[in-house]
């Protein structure tokens, strides 16, 4: 099973006046790793695809900001 979130390390210049970031990261959709729509595919409630913008559970993507993330598990 592919991950969702990739990662990636930027060219940093020695002339940056700002701390850089070594590590960015991005994230893919869903459908990217599907290739096809199958038939019979698990499908939400009408009311909770409305909520997750979507129909099928395959597709729902629950998209996160790694800096969301980071705030979520620290303490402070």
């Amino acid at each position: 099973m592919p991950t969702h979130y990739k990662t990636y390390t930027p060219y940093i210049s020695p002339f940056d006046p700002c701390p850089p970031i070594k590590v960015k990261s991005y994230s893919t959709p869903p459908h990217l790793y599907l290739g096809f729509q199958p038939p019979n595919l698990p499908q939400f409630p009408p009311r909770e695809a409305l909520r997750h913008g979507t129909l099928w559970k395959v597709f729902y993507d629950s998209y996160y900001s790694p800096y969301e993330r980071a705030k979520e598990g620290s303490d402070t």
